[in-house]
């Protein structure tokens, strides 16, 4: 059976990416893939509690790197227990945010040192990379707007702006430093932009994909 693919979606606050997500999950489904829908931090039982430690604006606030730790921690687990086993079944793997994400918030928003993050990186998940990441980028003003009109904000929307502004300015140079695999969309087009922006990435990784045997 031929190896699966890993998409993984980034951005920050309120860029859309979970109904973007629904909508990927759908037309490669319609393409006959056997998709995996997955989130991090997340993905397992173990993740998930993690992600709640993080979340929670009531919990203790973790150190910046106690932070950086738990989301790798958390990786860890998922890519254990739900990527490498579906990627090696054929499945294709659709996870909200990577480890772009930890470059992003971690890195851009904490301050911490790239090169630690690509330590963790390294060790973590040796040579496994995404086939395809889809950067939504959108301003913050746009986007926490957005969010915050969902409801109550976790710990990460409650930060100030200014933190936003440089998770958007890391993600934005990872965009350049690794254009093969991140595409970058304007999640401040009309719905109907977007989706048809990133059903044309999903065309042009299928191409490339190996058909089955």
């Amino acid at each position: 059976m031929n190896p699966g693919k890993l998409i993984t979606l980034e951005g920050g606050e309120g860029v859309g990416k979970t109904t973007n997500l629904e909508m990927i999950a759908h037309y490669l489904r319609g393409q006959g893939k056997d998709v995996v829908v997955t989130r991090e931090p997340g993905g397992t039982r173990l993740g998930e509690a993690i992600r709640s430690l993080l979340l929670n604006p009531e919990t203790e606030p973790p150190a910046d790197d106690a932070e950086l730790l738990l989301m790798f921690a958390a990786r860890a687990q998922h890519l254990d227990r739900v990527i490498r086993p579906a990627l090696r079944a054929g499945r294709w793997v659709l996870s909200d945010r990577f480890t772009d994400a930890s470059y992003a918030y971690q890195g851009g928003g904490r301050g911490i040192d790239r090169t630690r993050i690509q330590m963790l990186e390294e060790w973590v998940q040796g040579s496994l990379r995404p086939d395809l990441t889809l950067l939504l980028d959108a301003p913050p003003e746009v986007g926490l707007e957005r969010a915050r009109g969902r409801g109550a904000p976790d710990r990460f929307e409650s930060e100030q702006i200014a933190f936003f502004q440089k998770v958007r300015r890391e993600y934005l140079q990872l965009a350049v430093r690794f254009p093969e695999r991140i595409k970058q969309v304007d999640a401040t087009q009309p719905l109907a932009v977007v989706q048809s922006e990133i059903i044309g990435h999903l065309q042009c990784l299928l191409k490339s994909a190996p058909s089955p045997a």
